[in-house]
């Protein structure tokens, strides 16, 4: 692990504790289990969604990119802006939003695993009651 991760963990301290564990080559970091940011090539990458996103792009950010099959493939982590670097109250505002949009996608995720169940289930009951 490089020094920029224990670096960004203490521009966090004030926010509670964040830990990275090894990815892809790179290192995601989670805050209460939630992986809200990744690093690669000692560049951070903050959780984006529909909701924080024009904050990001407002500022000329941009996704994080990896080539597959010949395209470019953006995720849903953009780059972190200059600010977190400089100030860890703004460090903490970004990390929170970007902990907040992977919270909106976890919730997201459960709750259509759960429609999938309940109409799995609906089909199997159907499907034993036409026997």
């Amino acid at each position: 692990m490089s020094d920029f991760i224990p670096f960004v963990q203490e521009l966090l301290e004030g926010w509670g504790t964040v830990s990275a564990r090894r990815m892809f080559g790179g290192h995601g970091l989670y805050h209460e289990g939630l992986m809200f940011a990744i690093v690669m090539n000692q560049q951070l990458f903050l959780k984006a969604d529909a909701q924080n996103r024009p904050e990001f792009e407002a500022l000329g950010l941009t996704p994080f990119t990896y080539p597959m099959k010949g395209k470019e493939i953006a995720l849903s982590y953009w780059s972190a802006p200059d600010a977190v670097f400089d100030d860890p109250t703004e460090a903490v505002r970004w990390a929170r939003s970007a902990w907040d949009a992977a919270a909106r996608g976890h919730l997201a995720k459960a709750q259509a695993r759960e429609k999938a169940k309940a109409r799995l289930k609906t089909r199997s009951v159907r499907a034993f009651s036409a026997r």
